[in-house]
């Protein structure tokens, strides 16, 4: 394990190679055998299950209900809105038939060219246009509004250049998708999600995000606006992590979803989708891990705490394991997730560096003379930092430290972001600053033209026009830092993933 530590690359020499080390070398996912696909490991998957169920618990809580929609979309549904399809047109995987045979000279299975289907079928990149061709059917008057339903699924894009999390053909996501009466209800639906997205970033995942509206540029495809949240990563990139979108009257008029409202009268539905992946672990991994492997925030780490007993003999062994017996089980009737590794298998040095590496975020040490003295010793993944602490109330001690260094991940996160906020005024400037990472202030003048200008000679985007005011007089109207044209307020401007 030493060595395998040894050969995770630090983030100062590579960020990148970094970050694909450690996602392999923590267990969290690998490459599979096909192209652009991963298979999240169980390790990975129990922290995306953590997300999962913290995420289901907040939407139920919203009154959103749980549904299943088909993979498979006719490719008929997605001509039917124009802009969506130019959206995802070019991400598209297509069936085009419907069964296999053995090749007659014995080679293998062939596609049998007698079972090509009559319309082609689309491997789902997003729901929307399958969700509101069954909306048709369940909604004729404003007595069956709104809808909110939310479907935990895969999906797939054909993405060229991928990177396990962030970016891969194949990806876990939820996707909410609701129909609503009037536009106000759906708009404030939107928001009301994008805030939960909010919440769940800060309080869970310990990133702080900004809150925001993407330009028309960067807008979802179909939709009239696209709310989101932005966090920074440690090598100042931004990182989209979380959307919801006010899609307006579109699908409905697409798909015919009409309904008769309380004055009688046929009305277009309103909608909202919104979505997050398992992108979110990049988030995770990128805005809080070291050198030493994964800095897990202990509200989403699948082990909060792990017991490892160094010992003599056997008989030792055994005085330690009825120690620590009742220290779990009161560490569990806390709701603190603990394992104790006595597996005879491992030395305690290489148990060490393994769970340092997986980012557990505390462990604890009983050896003999911590036997005959009643103490343990505590180290805290966050800071590394070592403290031997009396067996007696332990588990109150690190049902504390847990919620200590939930607060100090985020803090040292939000701490770092904030450092990372610069505010340009001319175009010279921000060329000289992007260079350096980070999330720039500045004033555009709201045209898809100077932003494309602006992405093609500097590579960074508008990541969003922020809700809140992050300077001073950032919500003040100037000039365009590249046209010198009016601007409305400063935006957040970052190369991003």
């Amino acid at each position: 394990m030493a060595k395998e530590l040894k050969d995770l690359t630090k983030r100062s020499e590579n960020y990148s190679q970094w970050y694909n080390d450690l996602v392999v070398k923590a267990d969290l996912a690998e490459q599979s055998a096909v192209r652009g696909c991963m298979v999240i490991k169980p390790y990975g998957y129990a922290i995306w299950e953590k997300m999962q169920r913290q995420l289901d618990n907040m939407f139920k809580e919203t009154g959103h209900v749980n549904a299943y929609f088909p993979l498979l979309i006719p490719k008929s549904f997605l001509s039917r809105e124009a802009e969506h399809v130019e959206g995802f047109a070019k991400e598209c995987a297509v069936v085009t038939h419907y069964r296999l045979k053995n090749a007659e000279d014995g080679s293998g299975v062939v596609v049998d060219p007698a079972a090509k289907l009559e319309e082609e079928l689309i491997i789902r990149p997003t729901s929307e246009t399958i969700i509101w061709n069954t909306y048709k059917n369940w909604i004729q008057s404003y007595r069956d509004l709104p809808i909110l339903c939310n479907q935990w699924a895969n999906v797939f894009r054909w993405e060229m250049r991928t990177r396990l999390f962030l970016r891969t053909a194949e990806f876990l996501w939820q996707e909410g998708h609701t129909a609503h009466a009037t536009r106000e209800e759906a708009e404030e639906e939107a928001q009301r999600m994008l805030n939960v997205y909010a919440e769940f970033a800060e309080k869970y995942m310990a990133v702080p995000v900004v809150k925001g509206v993407k330009s028309a540029n960067e807008r979802f495809a179909g939709a009239l606006d696209t709310y989101t949240i932005e966090a920074m990563m440690q090598d100042g990139k931004a990182l989209q992590s979380g959307t919801s979108h006010f899609l307006g009257q579109n699908f409905a008029k697409a798909f015919d979803v009409q309904f008769v409202n309380k004055e009688n009268k046929l009305e277009y539905v309103w909608a909202t989708s919104w979505g997050v992946s398992t992108r979110l672990m990049g988030a995770l991994i990128m805005t809080h891990s070291d050198d030493n492997g994964l800095v897990l925030p202990p509200h989403l780490a699948p082990i909060q705490v792990v017991i490892v007993p160094i010992y003599k003999n056997d008989e030792q062994l055994k005085q330690i394991d009825a120690k620590v017996e009742s220290i779990v089980a009161k560490l569990k009737a806390l709701g603190v997730s603990v394992k104790y590794d006595n597996a005879d298998n491992k030395r305690p040095g290489f148990k060490f560096a393994d769970y340092e590496l997986k980012g557990v975020p505390v462990r604890l040490v009983m050896g003999g003379r911590d036997l005959e003295n009643n103490t343990m010793e505590v180290m805290r993944r966050d800071t590394l930092e070592k403290e031997t602490v009396s067996c007696d109330g332990i588990e109150t001690y690190v049902q504390n430290l847990l919620e200590e260094m939930q607060a100090n991940i985020y803090k040292k996160a939000l701490d770092y972001r904030n450092s990372h906020i610069t505010t340009v005024d001319s175009y010279d400037e921000f060329k000289e600053k992007i260079e350096k990472g980070g999330f720039i202030l500045a004033h555009w003048d709201g045209t898809t033209e100077t932003e494309e200008k602006i992405k093609e000679e500097t590579k960074a985007t508008i990541r969003c026009i922020p809700f809140d005011s992050f300077v001073p007089g950032d919500k003040e109207p100037g000039k365009c830092m590249v046209t010198g044209k009016p601007s409305a307020c400063r935006v957040i401007f970052a190369r991003s993933y």
